[in-house]
């Protein structure tokens, strides 16, 4: 029973010793807390980009991606990239001639100019499929491209163009288009005159895959107004195996049939997207580093200031018969207490704070969903405080029991 009121009484004193100057414990909470949700929100923006690039890839219902090297940028062209796969058609027969696979699309972007009237123009990211229907994209109003790919003519490109389109939800709110609208749609503003096609079609498919808004026209059709037709070039392919099959499995046996060009499952394309952006992460990486060393300096230094300046108070307490223990009772306490209250600080201002960073990502990037805190980002940042409470706690105990010695020495 002695034990427990004296832990009440060391208890009641470190509280005490905090409310008496309230600036430096705030300084104190507040530095333990930008240390957790440094670790919170680095985790979130890890986890959120993570899961919508897992999504993005599930609902693109593909299996398998082709590549061909990097997207060259190409200033002056019309477009402006170079796109690294030739022969795009042809290769895609091939590729869907194996018996495991069901379907391969080939796939090409480019910037191209859009005008409702031909006269005022803007830059949008035209994308390009040969299919019909919701064969390559899904479509929320409208029926999508129909008819054959009359256009292509098996790869003369002499054949009629369908100047149908399909155009993405922001564009569509852009332009305030609707099904049955037409818009002016080509590689330079000249050819843009030229081409009126009608909007067959609105769908959210490559908007969620780009983060931008788009039209999407027949692949032969974009070719040919931004100069690609020529040597029928795509930017990727797109594969859907047969039903029971192992995409890794298939992956591998194109891979050896066309060893010049990069096969890679969902899994395999999200990290190849990600590695692109490796200095970011590295970036990330090292600001949240930052954040735990600055929060914890400036935690460890408030708080070994707060033990410093209640050393006169400390000696008195010590001089009327405080223990040596009870002193050191008292740091360990103050250091706990500050790292209690600065994680749960952190924890509720998490979720606000990743609403408002999922905004700001959202108007940057037009990606939904970029940072979602999971579980285990909670529970990293109470090992940060904890870690901040333990080693506050030892060196004020350390430096509490310094004081104690003193005094007992100069008694």
């Amino acid at each position: 029973m002695s034990r427990i009121r004296a832990a009440l009484g060391v208890t009641r004193i470190a509280v005490r010793q905090l409310r008496s100057d309230r600036m430096r414990t705030v300084f104190a909470v507040v530095g333990v807390a930008l240390a957790v949700l440094s670790v919170t929100l680095l985790a979130g923006v890890g986890a959120g980009v993570v899961s919508t690039g897992n999504e993005m890839f599930d609902e693109s219902g593909r299996d398998l991606w082709v590549s061909g090297g990097p997207i060259d940028i190409a200033p002056g062209s019309v477009g402006g990239f170079q796109n690294p796969i030739p022969n795009a058609h042809p290769l895609s027969e091939a590729i869907a001639a194996h018996e495991d696979v069901e379907t391969a699309v080939p796939m090409a972007f480019q910037v191209v100019y859009v005008s409702t009237d031909g006269e005022e123009f803007e830059t949008t990211v035209g994308s390009g499929v040969p299919g019909a229907g919701g064969s390559s994209v899904s479509i929320r109003e409208g029926k999508g491209l129909t008819g054959p790919n009359t256009h292509y003519a098996d790869g003369t490109y002499e054949g009629e163009m369908t100047h149908q389109a399909v155009v993405s939800p922001e564009t569509a709110e852009e332009f305030d288009l609707s099904v049955g609208d037409t818009i002016h749609v080509g590689g330079t503003i000249a050819n843009a005159r030229r081409n009126e096609f009608e909007v067959v079609g609105i769908s959210p498919t490559f908007e969620n895959f780009l983060g931008t808004g788009t039209v999407t026209i027949r692949l032969s059709e974009l070719q040919t107004l931004t100069g690609n037709a020529y040597d029928d070039r795509a930017t990727l392919i797109t594969i859907q195996t047969a039903p029971g099959t192992d995409p890794a499995a298939v992956r591998d046996e194109l891979a050896a049939e066309h060893p010049e060009y990069t096969f890679r499952t969902n899994q395999e394309q999200l990290v190849s997207l990600l590695e692109r952006q490796a200095v970011v992460l590295a970036a990330g990486v090292s600001l949240v580093g930052l954040g735990v060393l600055a929060g914890g300096v400036l935690s460890l230094n408030v708080l070994l200031s707060m033990i410093y300046i209640q050393r006169r108070s400390l000696s008195i307490l010590r001089a009327v018969g405080a223990t040596r223990r009870s002193v050191v009772g008292i740091a360990l306490v103050q250091s706990l207490a500050i790292a209690v209250t600065g994680y749960l600080l952190a924890i509720a201002v998490t979720p606000l704070l990743a609403v408002g960073l999922n905004r700001i990502a959202l108007a940057v990037t037009g990606f939904e969903g970029l940072v979602q805190v999971p579980t285990y980002a909670y529970v990293a940042g109470a090992g940060v405080a904890c870690g901040f409470a333990l080693l506050g706690g030892t060196l004020g105990a350390w430096r509490a029991g310094r004081v104690a010695s003193l005094t007992s020495s100069h008694a």
